[in-house]
């Protein structure tokens, strides 16, 4: 793939730049893609809020004790917990560069692992299901997609987000199938595990996330010895950095690894003892559900030499004479149509699904403006050829002058869905093919409760109950709500309204759906498929504004599926109560679902009626289906403990730890407390541990007081655990 590293030879002392994105410049023609290499982007290092560098002895430090411990005084950098990075086990030569830190895999242990609770995610991979698409060319059961995401540099990439909404907050799960966690470098390691909120807010839609795995090539510092470090036996024929691998996995919550050896130089005897090491690797992580995706570089000869296709001299890799090897293969940008056809038909004769090979797309430099040869891949007259899998679409927010967060949904819709951004009417096919329009979605809503208060997982400001409670800017991807998947499904007479997710104000999170335009009558704006049973005590309850124009508001439940694809959704439609008094108040109306109950509802849409000739601006701020009978508010979280602390000139940074509440909980909420009385928010976590980059000292206040609670699926707050940090 493209060349991205951090060109420093890793046996020289000091590396001499950083991570780097792949290109400056739009790419030549797809006739050659250099190296799938780890490029995880020096911009992002400056989307940190958090200071400072991670040392060396970071790793051989014991994890966070349960109990309360004494405040250490390192300076404030050392506390900052970061994703997680390796070499397989020997290190380069010299010294890292400045906020680099090298560690051995081989020696990791979830015991010395200082960050293991900032970096551990914890929500359960969800199952999903597919709906009747919303048009006719999107199928189902055919093609899939994945997608090498760089969320930040290899190196000081946050474990729990950052103070700034910039940030490449991915919306668009229902079209994925897998999420590489892309990056890795000489300079820095070359095996990267995910940080926990992509993984959290990935899992709460049914999609997996791999680490990554980069041997690099030699003239990108690359070192064979690396190679035999990854592929090495113990004295009893084990693989130990394999074992390491699954243990990191399973550790931290993740799904699996993308292998990707591209250090030349190697020979046929180090071809088989990597696919044995894939094939202990796959048998280790059978029993806990994990994956293996490998990438179309080394080949049978042990050489580098990208194939762009599925054929005798990388097949090994993914099926040999014994069987399954590795679960998909990333298949080079090298390929043509004919490559593609017959790699299909060779996985067909192995017995594997053509759909488990990934074509690779090259979008970082140019975006749907790439060029890309559709229908080698997703033919419009006959069936998909194999699936695809994007290289780097965070484009859509990387090219961006505006980086705001509406401005990178605006472009990421348009990635995801087309320019008609409404997946039920695509714009005519031109040279882009949103996934959209080829590629049925898919949903994880399921089971009552749900909510969903449209928070994007960043936001510039931070609202509950349409309050701000704090007005600092952030981004964390686990607090991000399952959102619609078919961004938007628009039905009506007259113009079609502006339809978007909208940072002016939330309910609650960081942003809201706004609906705009002039007064075209009527409007249905469909919302999210789902599987609901409902029963008698079933409810369904909005939180909407009005802030120009009058609407009538009502709410659609659909009790079947369209006839099929591109068919309209079977909508009931029920009345909300008329909005209560004040323009932009927020108003909930509250509707029993007792007439459906023994139904399952498979759509949810609202529909919205101008009275009056004005223009329309209409805000949903949640929307939730329940069994309506008495609730308790979920269990306090325990024994909330300033593990670390640095201070300095009326200034802390604090690491908070605390024992999970008892029973169901969707993330928790960690505040501050003001002498005055005021409460602000800090930040949230799907975890049970928070890092805090800078409290500062209210006037005259002896110590800083903290409390925590645990929050539901319906945004229901326990009661609080608290405590404080005296300040020195």
């Amino acid at each position: 793939m493209s060349e991205t590293d951090n060109g420093a030879d890793p046996r020289t002392a000091r590396p001499t730049r950083t991570a780097r994105p792949l290109r400056t410049a739009p790419p030549a023609p797809p006739t050659r893609r250099g190296v799938l290499a780890a490029g995880a982007g020096a911009g992002a290092a400056a989307l940190l809020g958090v200071t400072g560098a991670a040392t060396a002895a970071r790793a051989a430090q014991a994890p966070p004790a349960p109990a309360p411990a004494a405040p250490t005084a390192p300076a404030p950098a050392d506390l900052a917990p970061y994703a997680s990075y390796w070499f397989p086990d020997s290190l380069p030569q010299g010294a890292p560069g400045p906020g680099i830190t090298w560690r051995s895999l081989k020696q990791w242990s979830p015991e010395s692992d200082r960050d293991l609770a900032h970096n551990t995610a914890t929500v359960p991979l969800a199952p999903r299901f597919t709906p009747v698409p919303p048009n006719a060319t999107a199928r189902g059961g055919q093609a899939r997609i994945s997608s090498l995401v760089s969320f930040g540099p290899t190196a000081q990439n946050p474990s729990q987000g950052s103070a700034t909404a910039d940030h490449y907050a991915l919306t668009h799960w229902a079209y994925l199938d897998e999420l590489v966690f892309w990056g890795g470098s000489s300079g820095e390691g070359i095996v990267l595990a995910p940080n926990a909120p992509v993984v959290d807010a990935a899992h709460r839609n049914g999609v997996p996330v791999l680490g990554n795995v980069f041997l690099p090539p030699v003239a990108y510092g690359g070192d064979l010895q690396w190679t035999r470090d990854l592929v090495q036996r113990d004295p009893l024929g084990r693989f130990p950095i394999a074992e390491k691998l699954v243990l990191v996995a399973r550790t931290y919550g993740f799904d699996g690894w993308f292998v990707n050896a591209e250090t030349d130089g190697g020979d046929s005897s180090l071809a088989a003892r990597m696919r044995e090491f894939l094939r202990a690797l796959r048998a280790a992580g059978a029993p806990y559900g994990l994956r293996i995706t490998w990438y179309d570089a080394m080949n049978s000869t042990g050489r580098v030499g990208w194939q762009g296709a599925l054929n005798q001299l990388n097949q090994e890799f993914f099926e040999d004479r014994a069987g399954r090897v590795a679960d998909t293969v990333f298949v080079d940008f090298r390929w043509t149509r004919q490559t593609l056809a017959s790699s299909g038909a060779l996985a067909d004769r192995l017995g594997r699904s053509r759909h488990e090979l990934w074509a690779a797309l090259d979008v970082e430099s140019r975006g749907w403006d790439s060029g890309l040869r559709w229908d080698a891949i997703i033919p419009r007259d006959r069936a998909h050829v194999v699936s695809f899998g994007f290289y780097r679409p965070e484009w859509t927010r990387n090219h961006l002058t505006d980086r705001s967060p509406g401005a990178f949904h605006r472009a990421d819709d348009r990635f995801w869905t087309g320019e008609s951004l409404d997946p039920a009417h695509p714009a005519p096919e031109g040279a882009w093919r949103a996934p959209a329009t080829a590629v049925a979605d898919r949903s994880t809503v399921t089971a009552l409760p749900f909510a969903c208060a449209f928070n994007t997982g960043h936001g510039e400001r931070w609202y509950e109950d349409g309050v701000v409670t704090s007005d600092t800017p952030w981004n964390h991807l686990g607090l991000q709500d399952r959102l619609p998947g078919r961004r938007w499904a628009v039905e009506g007479s007259g113009a079609r309204p502006s339809v978007t997710l909208d940072f002016a104000r939330a309910w609650r999170g960081g942003s809201s759906l706004l609906v705009s335009g002039g007064p075209s009558a009527t409007a249905v704006v469909g919302l999210h498929c789902t599987r609901l049973p409902l029963t008698g005590s079933a409810a369904l309850e909005l939180v909407h504004a009005t802030e120009a124009g009058a609407v009538t508001v009502e709410v659609g439940v659909a009790t079947r599926e369209p006839a099929g694809p591109g068919e309209p959704v079977p909508y009931t439609w029920l009345k909300t109560q008329a909005p209560g008094s004040g323009r932009g108040a927020w108003h909930t109306s509250r509707i029993g679902l007792s007439a459906l109950a023994g139904k399952t509802a498979y759509g949810l849409a609202v529909r919205i009626t101008a009275r009056g000739k004005g223009a329309v601006s209409w805000r949903l701020g949640a929307i939730s289906v329940r069994d309506d009978t008495a609730r308790r508010r979920p269990a306090t979280p325990g024994a909330l403990t300033v593990d670390a602390s640095a201070q300095q000139d009326g200034k802390a940074s604090v690491r908070l730890s605390w024992r999970r509440a008892a029973g169901p909980v969707r993330h928790y909420e960690l505040y501050r407390l003001y002498p005055d009385g005021t409460r602000r928010f800090l930040g949230g976590t799907c975890g049970t541990a928070l890092y805090l980059p800078a409290v500062t000292r209210a006037d005259g206040e002896p110590a800083a007081a903290f409390e925590v609670r645990a929050v539901d699926e319906l945004y229901a707050a326990s009661a609080p655990a608290g405590t404080t940090l005296p300040w020195a």
